[in-house]
């Protein structure tokens, strides 16, 4: 990882505390098993995309993951609590609430590994005085999320009842549309999307 250079600069245009949180705990599966943080497009990991198009937005960046944290470096990584380990987005979400609530933060921006094309203003769109989702296409994409530190506990209580999906978390959230031009938020799940986003960035001047 070290030979990929990956820019750590905070450049947040937004007055409260903001952090980011990037999940790759996933198991990646129809890429083959893989670790897709890792995985190249155009010679580069994905989350050194990610961390460049995010971190310029925020105040802090840490990774969501139970691998081993020498391979994020330099970025911090949370891993699953004992009792939530293996449990889902929602329980890298929980953890990374719980970073930003113990480090002064007011609020967290959640990304998936998989989505390298994330707007470069996404956190000045997303952020508000409660929980907001970025949709496209006429699809809501609940693994990018807005989510004040004041929601910690609420959270928590619904894991408490079992829940492990993003979306019930984000139930009644205000939706921000980001649908002009290709889908910023598109999941690089397949060889295929790999390919594909190979050839847009190729496209690209």
């Amino acid at each position: 990882m070290a030979k990929h250079a990956i820019v750590l600069e905070a450049i947040n245009p937004v007055a409260e505390v903001i952090f980011g949180l990037i999940l790759a705990g996933g198991q990646g599966r129809r890429m083959g098993g893989v670790d897709k943080a890792q995985v190249l497009l155009a010679g580069r990991p994905l989350i050194a995309h990610v961390t460049d198009r995010l971190a310029p937005q925020v105040a802090r960046l840490a990774v969501s993951s139970n691998r081993a944290p020498a391979q994020f470096a330099p970025l911090p990584v949370l891993p699953d609590a004992p009792e939530r380990l293996g449990e889902g987005p929602l329980a890298g979400l929980l953890a990374g609430l719980e970073w930003a609530v113990q480090s002064g933060a007011d609020a967290l921006i959640c990304v998936p590994v998989d989505t390298p094309f994330l707007p470069r203003d996404l956190v000045a769109h997303l952020a508000g005085p409660d929980v907001a989702i970025a949709c496209s296409n006429g699809r809501a994409h609940p693994s990018v999320g807005y989510w004040p530190v004041s929601k910690r506990a609420e959270i928590a209580q619904l894991f408490g009842a079992g829940e492990r999906r993003l979306r019930m978390a984000a139930q009644g959230a205000r939706e921000v549309d980001f649908s002009a031009g290709p889908d910023p938020f598109a999941n690089l799940n397949t060889p295929d999307d790999l390919a594909k986003a190979e050839a847009a960035l190729a496209r690209t001047p």
